[in-house]
């Protein structure tokens, strides 16, 4: 079995607030496997462990360009929140997202390659990425995108720079502005429960089946605790049907219909999701300190 590490344990509480000795336990019970101990940490702990699990660590922003019919999602990162708010990097990330509706590139690496110029720097993307490093003095990169050009309407919604969602409909424009803020609001995995990814359906089934059988229930009540479980976690995460933000006594799906509007699909990037930044050992640090202190 893996050592369990102070920063691993500081790790897993930065993710679900549980205090510390609960980590550790659920690290042990789940032999170092991070995401396992947080399974673990849900099961006992209910929802309390996963509010912090949405916590953004990278920096960076989300670009949108969109024009008619075509457009395109960036997002783009930096080190630091100062550089996600300085002019040129803020430049960088619009024109990425201009030349990926325009060029659509088949990844980052074609993105990277394509011509381009800004600050005397190029000619193209990667010159100027390499540049703005140098000038400003903190690494950047372009980390994903999602173009459209499928031939349906689409609308844009940008919360701040943090937060960029688009949506491909057919119908009312506004109605469908107002989707991708409510997209932005609610972060929903998928458009209907049927396209909630396996994996996550799977999780959430497992994790219901451990707090069921803590109920000591029979199983055939046991499995219908489950089943329940999973369909709320289906409509809580599939956005036709979620509550409309503007209006909760209507779902998406009954929004849509009273304003004869379908969407197709969106795109939802929120800066830095599913980044981690290293964990830094801090007991390890404060040793190494004192020990540099005591030989100086």
């Amino acid at each position: 079995m893996p050592a369990i590490t102070a920063s691993m344990v500081a790790e897993l509480r930065a993710k679900t607030d549980a205090p510390m000795m609960e980590c550790k336990k659920a690290l042990t019970e789940a032999e170092g496997d991070l995401a396992r101990a947080e399974e673990i940490l849900r099961v006992k702990l209910g929802n309390k462990a996963s509010k912090a699990a949405s916590r953004i660590t990278a920096e960076g922003v989300i670009a949108a360009a969109v024009g008619g019919t075509t457009g395109a999602l960036v997002e783009v990162n930096c080190e630091t929140d100062f550089v996600s708010k300085n002019e040129s990097f803020l430049a960088f990330a619009k024109t990425c997202a201009a030349l990926v509706a325009e060029h659509a590139p088949a990844d980052v690496a074609a993105l990277s390659a394509l011509p381009m110029s800004q600050d005397g720097f190029g000619p193209t993307v990667e010159d100027v990425r390499k540049g703005l490093i140098g000038k400003i003095g903190e690494n950047m990169s372009v980390r994903r995108f999602r173009r459209y050009a499928g031939g349906g309407q689409l609308a844009s919604y940008l919360h701040g720079t943090r937060i960029g969602v688009i949506v491909e409909f057919s119908g009312d424009e506004v109605a469908a502005k107002d989707v991708a803020m409510h997209v932005a609001a609610m972060k929903p995995k998928a458009l209907a429960t049927a396209d909630v990814p396996a994996e996550l359906v799977e999780s959430e089934r497992r994790i219901a089946a451990e707090k069921a059988a803590e109920s000591g229930k029979p199983a055939e009540i046991v499995a219908k605790m489950v089943e329940g479980s999973v369909q709320k976690f289906l409509k809580e995460v599939s956005l036709l049907n979620q509550p409309f933000v503007k209006n909760d006594k209507q779902t998406v799906e009954q929004m849509l219909k009273e304003k004869a509007t379908q969407v197709a699909g969106f795109t939802l990037y929120v800066v830095g999701e599913g980044i981690e930044k290293k964990a830094d050992d801090f007991a390890a640090e404060v040793a190494a300190q004192v020990a540099a202190a005591k030989g100086q």
